[in-house]
């Protein structure tokens, strides 16, 4: 699930493995990615769109460091759609995004051997 050609751009910023930099991102793109979701859950609940932006803009750039490709996506959608104003089908897609979300952590949490 995450895309390897972003894991060996984080893997040349420590060839031998020896700073543990892998390790250290994925584990900091998982941690923040839940306090992240906590937020987005709590801005959509509350019809914060401006927040549930403010997230998505936030995810989509750690999410694609890490190599969540789907998710980055996802993100970059809502994140447009709020931008632009077109929010009437904003909830599923908001939706989508949270279940790709879940999906990511999984695949962090494997990549971690967590």
């Amino acid at each position: 699930m995450l895309d390897d050609t972003a894991l060996a751009r984080l893997r040349e910023l420590d060839p031998d493995g020896s700073l543990g930099v892998v390790g250290r991102v994925l584990e900091t793109f998982r941690m923040a990615l839940g306090r992240d979701l906590d937020r987005l859950k709590q801005a959509r609940d509350a019809g914060d769109l401006k927040t549930v932006g403010e997230v998505a803009h936030k995810v989509k750039s750690s999410s694609a460091s890490v190599g969540a490709l789907e998710l980055s996506a996802l993100c970059a959608d809502v994140e447009r759609r709020v931008r632009v104003g077109d929010t009437a089908d904003i909830a599923p897609r908001v939706q989508a995004l949270l279940a790709e979300a879940q999906r990511a952590q999984l695949a962090v949490a494997a990549a971690l051997g967590t």
